[in-house]
């Protein structure tokens, strides 16, 4: 009888190691997603956007991307980038993103 306890008390505390860990494993994976939406962003829109959590954008038409999130839901935007992306205005180039850079793209967008 000491045994059975023994290895249920080792599954529970094994079991609890592992849920412990998945949330790190996933906020890793979280923050790996959003530091490649990051990269995206700078590359390739810094030129008119401000990309980070401060500045102004280099154009005063182009919003910043910290406010996207106030302006729309992040998530409708991945049809458009997944399409060709394009605006009413002529400075905006058409924008088109795989899946996973729409992902790291959103996720940034997401994580102001």
């Amino acid at each position: 009888m000491t045994k059975r306890a023994s290895l249920g008390s080792h599954a529970a505390i094994l079991t609890g190691l592992a849920g412990a860990c998945l949330p790190a494993t996933l906020a890793a994976a979280d923050a790996e997603l959003v530091e490649r939406g990051r990269i995206i962003a700078e590359t390739f829109c810094a030129g008119c956007h401000a990309t980070g959590a401060t500045g102004e954008s280099p154009l005063p038409e182009a919003p910043p991307f910290r406010t996207f999130k106030e302006q729309w839901p992040v998530e409708m935007l991945a049809e458009g980038l997944a399409e060709g992306l394009t605006t009413g205005h002529p400075e905006m180039p058409v924008v088109t993103m795989t899946p996973g850079e729409i992902d790291a793209f959103l996720a940034y967008l997401d994580s102001f």
